[in-house]
């Protein structure tokens, strides 16, 4: 499975842009948005940012994915 997550764009540079996702930075191609501006969310995707988004539905979605994963570590492991 994978998972497009959403993260906010802090540099950029040639094509390429820092974004930072909840705390961790990581290096992603901007190539398929023409107009990415530090600052914007963005879903990124196998090391592309491939949409923006703004911020309200970027919180929104990493609420949802922090939830997600706190019930997975509620679970008790399966024999």
């Amino acid at each position: 499975m994978c998972l497009a997550i959403p993260a906010k764009i802090i540099e950029i540079n040639d094509g390429m842009g820092t974004i930072d996702m909840d705390g961790t930075q990581r290096e992603v191609s901007l190539l398929l948005l023409n107009d990415a501006k530090v600052g914007d969310y963005v879903i990124v995707h196998a090391g592309f940012a491939i949409h923006k988004i703004d911020e309200a539905e970027a919180m929104e979605s990493l609420k949802v994915l922090k939830e997600m994963a706190q019930l997975l570590d509620d679970e008790p492991p399966k024999t």
